[in-house]
């Protein structure tokens, strides 16, 4: 008895020790970004980020370009995704049955397992040439004049870095939804089947009226999963430091600034921007996943 009491507070002690580390970890790598974030956020202050002007050459930092572009292409992914992921989601739940729900369930939890570069690769050769050819041109055709269209057709850009990102967080999405959907209980569906109520009126009464947080929630992940993303929106969004009005021009993010100059940086004050930006990333990120996190554990155990 002793031997197995004495194993049983090891084990928590190692349990103790790992959570402990982890958090830890996290917290290291927040201030390791401050101390090297240090140098520019004491001289320039909150004009580093609300400044668009990027110019190693000349040491002037701004992160307010990059900070558009996140998030513009973030919440464009979002609007392409959540439709679609909750359609998905409803489906395996209420509408298919049998072997077709287990191979969509496996084909939708693949997307999640390919390589972001893979994507980027897909988004260069496949999805470029296509916006180009079949979306650019006929809207500049068209709509040329227009803000939102203006440019020339690249095939590279906003759109483009918005459609990779939403096909990348619909698994995320998805499978948060089905989650959800699922922990609804089955008499609350027959309950409304019973009332009269068609199936749609019943997926939409019982089970997306009662999972709004949840969806809410889920979604929210979904954007922390976008707001990270590098390899993949680098190589398809142009890369360019401006703030982008058009979905067709070409723009940057954070993630993506990060990826292209880090390498190059020589300058004491270029390494403490990046990191300033790094700090940014992260800060959102986390606080994003945090908030999302609580509202999906809340409706689960709801």
């Amino acid at each position: 008895m002793k031997e197995t009491h004495l194993a049983d507070r090891i084990f928590g002690w190692c349990l103790r020790f790992f959570a402990l580390a982890s958090m830890a970890l996290l917290l290291g790598i927040v201030v390791m970004l401050f101390q090297q974030a240090w140098p520019i956020l004491s001289q320039d202050g909150l004009s580093f980020f609300l400044s668009k002007e990027w110019n190693p050459v000349t040491e002037e930092f701004g992160a307010l370009v990059f900070i558009y572009g996140t998030a513009i292409t973030s919440l464009l992914a979002l609007l392409l995704a959540t439709p679609l992921s909750i359609a998905v989601a409803l489906f395996l739940t209420d509408v298919s049955r049998g072997w077709i729900s287990k191979i969509i369930s496996v084909l939708v939890e693949m997307l999640a397992a390919v390589p972001s570069v893979v994507y980027g690769l897909w988004g260069i050769f496949v999805l470029a040439p296509l916006i180009r050819d079949y979306v650019q041109e006929p809207l500049a055709n068209s709509w040329g004049d227009h803000w939102l269209f203006s440019g020339p057709p690249l095939g590279i850009g906003v759109l483009s870095a918005s459609i990779i990102l939403a096909i990348m967080i619909t698994p995320t999405i998805t499978s948060v939804c089905r989650e959800i959907f699922n922990s609804i209980g089955r008499n609350q569906r027959e309950a409304s089947l019973a009332l009269g109520s068609t199936r749609w009126e019943m997926m939409r009464i019982s089970v997306l009226t009662s999972s709004k947080t949840g969806i809410f929630g889920a979604v929210t992940l979904g954007l922390g999963r976008a707001f990270g993303e590098t390899m993949a929106v680098t190589m398809v969004i142009g890369n360019r430091n401006e703030i982008a009005t058009s979905l067709m021009a070409p723009a940057q993010t954070m993630a993506s600034l990060i990826a292209n100059e880090f390498g190059e940086a020589v300058s004491s004050l270029h390494l403490a921007a990046l990191s300033g930006v790094g700090l940014v990333l992260l800060l959102i990120s986390l606080v994003i996943n945090l908030i999302a996190r609580w509202m999906v554990r809340n409706e689960v155990r709801v």
